[in-house]
């Protein structure tokens, strides 16, 4: 442990998470909510249909540049490492802490669960970036009365929040500091910081069905089961999973905290975890809580071990963090070696081979002159990600993942032939009423079956009357407290 506190230890440490992480990169396949992320980089906007836009931009030179998979999960490679080289300086340069504790530090962002095998791109990258970013700035004005500080760490915020909308916790702990240190002109600066980013959101917003507001405030809890006792423990599992380690000591330090919390940085950082841990602890018994909505909380937590707590604790964190890396690292070269017919009895087989052979499928099914289209969002995305061009969703399609619907103009398909690729049989009122002629048979790939529906002649009225109809009453109701404005869907299909 005292080599990994050196800065050589920190060095080799970083450069052995990163070349694995790399590696892991390339060796896993794309998975359906990476292909979706990496279809907003394909077609850059101001924003898209259920989170704000900042992975698209950043995937947007990324996939210009290569269609390799590691090079569009770059973002999600590098994000630790960024997190820890960040709070590794501040705690050197802001905060006068030694070398050991910051390097420390430093390795228990990098070697957090999470942060070992999480290649995947998602918001979260970016939101842990921009997180820990804006939260250190806040902590250092939060010690020396900044207004610059204050501000700047809005302008962060309001990055983070142009990531995805966990943002808003980040805040919430900054307001529990303003209240509780008098300081109310500190959140008034971050909040003018913050402000731009969230007025072009709105903007974007009011223009676009208010797309984002209806999936997250309403579309996607329409199916919510109510009060449970499983999500609190689900809940309660995966904040072990990510952080026990550092909880356990935060608890067992907690008179050192007791103390830190009359040192205003201190006390920014412990409010900027706790604040939105216990949102999330309130919502669960209503709300399955993700294990990645946590993870842009973790580099507060550390920093706040790292200034308020002894140092020995600290090194317990990172010695119970490293060993349990190497197990991740243990299991991820097993899984990577197993052949992918080690899952041929799984239910999870055929999507799996979609994800490993999309275009094989493609291939076996045979498009030729059809326009190709899928009945899921997810498969939709995978198969537009391997083919290399869009491929609408076919259908009403879910809550969740909808930005098909700003992509995709249906009236361009009238008198068109389809192919729908799916992997469940296929009910024929779901495709006959919508075409003049419909064909149905088997594709069979490295064991698994999948289903192609050959559509002749495609009739975009009878479509809009029996899909896009309901598809507008369901998932596009605008409610009367948001201010009209423009809205994509309503000018394509139902314009007066």
């Amino acid at each position: 442990m005292a080599r990994l506190a050196t800065r050589q230890g920190f060095l080799l440490a970083l450069a052995a998470t990163l070349l694995f992480r790399l590696w892991l990169s390339a060796a896993l396949p794309v998975t359906a909510d990476e292909a979706y992320f990496v279809l907003w980089g394909r077609y850059p906007d101001l924003g898209y249909y259920d989170h704000p836009p900042m992975i698209g931009w950043l995937l947007a030179p990324l996939v210009a540049l290569s269609d390799a998979d590691w090079v569009a999960r770059l973002p999600a490679t590098l994000a630790p490492a960024f997190a820890a080289l960040l709070l590794r300086s501040a705690l050197l340069g802001w905060f006068a802490k030694d070398e050991a504790t910051a390097n420390l530090a430093a390795l228990c962002v990098l070697l957090a669960p999470m942060n070992v095998w999480n290649v995947l791109v998602t918001t979260d990258a970016p939101l842990m970036v921009f997180s820990a970013a804006s939260l250190l700035v806040f902590a250092r004005a939060a010690g020396q009365n900044s207004p610059a500080g204050f501000l700047g760490a809005g302008v962060l915020l309001g990055f983070a929040f142009t990531s995805k909308y966990f943002a808003v916790l980040l805040a919430l702990g900054y307001l529990a500091w303003a209240i509780v240190s008098r300081h109310p002109r500190s959140f008034l600066l971050v909040f003018a910081g913050a402000l731009p980013a969230g007025l072009l959101n709105l903007w974007w917003n009011l223009n676009a069905c208010w797309c984002n507001v209806m999936f997250n405030a309403i579309n996607r809890h329409q199916d919510d089961g109510g009060w449970s006792l499983q999500t609190p423990a689900l809940y309660a599992v995966s904040l072990a999973y990510l952080a026990a380690p550092l909880l356990w000591f935060a608890w067992r330090g907690r008179g050192e905290l007791r103390e830190a919390w009359g040192r205003p940085a201190e006390r920014a950082l412990f409010l900027a975890w706790f604040v939105p841990l216990a949102v999330f602890a309130l919502l669960s018994p209503v709300k399955r809580i993700g294990l990645h909505w946590l993870l842009s909380f973790l580099p507060a937590i550390v920093a706040t071990l790292a200034l308020a707590v002894e140092r020995p604790k600290l090194e317990a964190a990172t010695r119970f963090f490293a060993a349990f890396a190497a197990v991740h690292v243990l299991a991820a070269v097993v899984l990577v070696a197993l052949p992918l017919e080690t899952w041929k009895d799984s239910r999870l087989y055929s999507r799996l081979v979609l994800l490993f052979h999309a275009e094989e499928l493609v291939a076996a099914a045979s498009p030729g002159g059809a326009a190709l289209a899928s009945d899921s969002y997810s498969s939709a995305a995978v198969l537009a990600y391997h083919a290399r061009r869009k491929v609408p969703v076919f259908g009403s399609g879910s809550s969740h993942a909808r930005h098909d619907d700003i992509l995709t103009d249906w009236r361009q398909y009238q008198g068109r032939d389809l192919l729908i690729l799916r992997r469940e049989p296929p009910p024929d009122s779901a495709y006959r009423p919508y075409f003049r002629e419909v064909q149905t048979r088997r594709v069979e790939l490295r064991g698994a079956t999948f289903h192609a529906i050959v559509g002749r002649g495609f009739d975009y009225e009878a479509y809009r009357g029996g899909v896009l109809a309901p598809v507008r009453e369901r998932y596009y109701r605008i409610p009367g407290w948001l201010p009209q404005g423009r809205c994509y869907f309503f000018e394509r299909y139902f314009a007066p």
